[in-house]
């Protein structure tokens, strides 16, 4: 019965000892697998740092400018960017824009101005007209039939004033017309993704430029300077499309709301996982232009800048080349008649023509199958 009760105690204690030591076993081999992902990582950000600080005068990152040199505009000071002090609505490039822009400025705020001032000078009457000492008794009318309809007939009135206009403006910027070129906008905690679906799929990735005196800025990677714009909006890729075409942006998100705002292009539209808005701009002023995400994101929502340079037709065709892109309709070079020799319908028909087929031989383990089959 001892005996009994003793291997059982051991068995208990052997169970024991290995899942204790199972963790310890699996710990260790964790901690020890990611260190070649790590040294590759390493050598992969090195690389590409180096390659960002050879682009000294793009803000295009890794420059393919090796091959074919492209040279992005500078910023323009006070347009397209925030301006210290300023009051009013950015300089608008678009005809949607401007025509918003006037909206606003030349109507809207003056109705507003006009309300206010009505509603103070009525106010400062009531009080000084109705004061205690000129009216100890009070007034005890309660209904007078001509102010009653003036203050229901007048914000009717005002409000028709102001819903013509802005209908017609939401017209027009929500009648798409014809696009002559499709980017797709894509949202990510923390950068934007920008895929050109029009120009052979070329795709590029968005990120902020950090200060040069930045502590978490790595040796050998690229900081801001003056030519990419101020500070906390420069990227060190932008977008770039053509000036005087329909550009329609196709907005989505890889994870939580994002929101793509350009306030030169007067564009605002949400970035929503799982689906697809859409908005256009027709700009007819090339330029740099910046914008943020602007709905809150996340913890480093404030570091989502947009930068979009406009450039002409011509520029836009060599951009694209440089990226690796094509433009529609052209003929990649590889596919040009001679750059290879041509093959003869005999020479592929014979090529093509499969050889006599055989049945394949059993594997081992069938064969053992079948025998052992009674």
């Amino acid at each position: 019965m001892y005996l009994g009760v003793r291997m059982k105690l051991i068995g208990w204690a052997i169970a024991l000892a290995a899942i204790l030591a199972t963790p310890v076993a699996a710990q260790t081999t964790n901690s020890a697998a990611p260190a070649p992902t790590a040294t590759a990582a390493t050598t992969t950000a090195a690389a590409t740092g180096n390659a960002m600080a050879a682009d000294q005068q793009g803000t295009g990152g890794p420059a393919q400018a090796a091959t074919t040199p492209f040279q992005y505009d500078q910023p323009t000071v006070g347009i397209g960017e925030p301006v210290p002090g300023g009051w009013s609505t950015q300089r608008q490039v678009t005809e949607v824009g401007r025509e918003a822009a006037s909206f606003h400025n030349n109507w809207l705020l003056l109705v507003c101005a006009f309300i206010s001032a009505l509603v103070l000078i009525l106010l400062g009457y009531v009080i000084i007209r109705y004061r205690r000492g000129v009216h100890p008794v009070p007034s005890r009318t309660s209904h007078n039939t001509v102010i009653e309809v003036i203050w229901t007939v007048v914000p009717v009135l005002i409000l028709v004033a102001i819903a013509i206009p802005s209908i017609r403006l939401m017209r027009a910027q929500y009648a798409f017309p014809k696009a002559d070129l499709t980017v797709k906008v894509i949202g990510n905690q923390w950068y934007w993704t920008y895929q050109y679906p029009d120009n052979g799929g070329l795709e590029i990735v968005s990120n902020i430029l950090k200060e040069k005196g930045d502590p978490a800025l790595k040796p050998g990677d690229r900081y801001r300077t003056d030519a990419d714009g101020p500070p906390l909006l420069a990227v060190d890729e932008r977008m770039v499309i053509p000036a005087n075409k329909v550009v329609k942006f196709i907005v989505t998100s890889n994870d939580v709301i994002h929101s793509f705002a350009m306030p030169s292009f007067w564009t605002k539209i949400d970035a929503n996982p799982g689906q697809l808005n859409e908005t256009w701009v027709k700009v007819d002023r090339p330029g740099v232009y910046f914008g943020q995400c602007s709905e809150l994101c996340g913890a480093r929502h404030g570091y989502m800048p947009i930068v979009i340079d406009v450039v002409s037709p011509a520029k836009f065709a060599q951009w694209v080349a440089s990226k690796g892109g094509t433009m529609p309709g052209a003929t990649p070079a590889a596919a040009d008649a001679g750059t290879q020799p041509a093959v003869t319908p005999a020479v592929a028909t014979t090529a093509a023509t499969p050889a006599e087929a055989q049945p394949n031989p059993p594997t081992q383990s069938v064969a053992n199958r079948a025998v052992k089959q009674p």
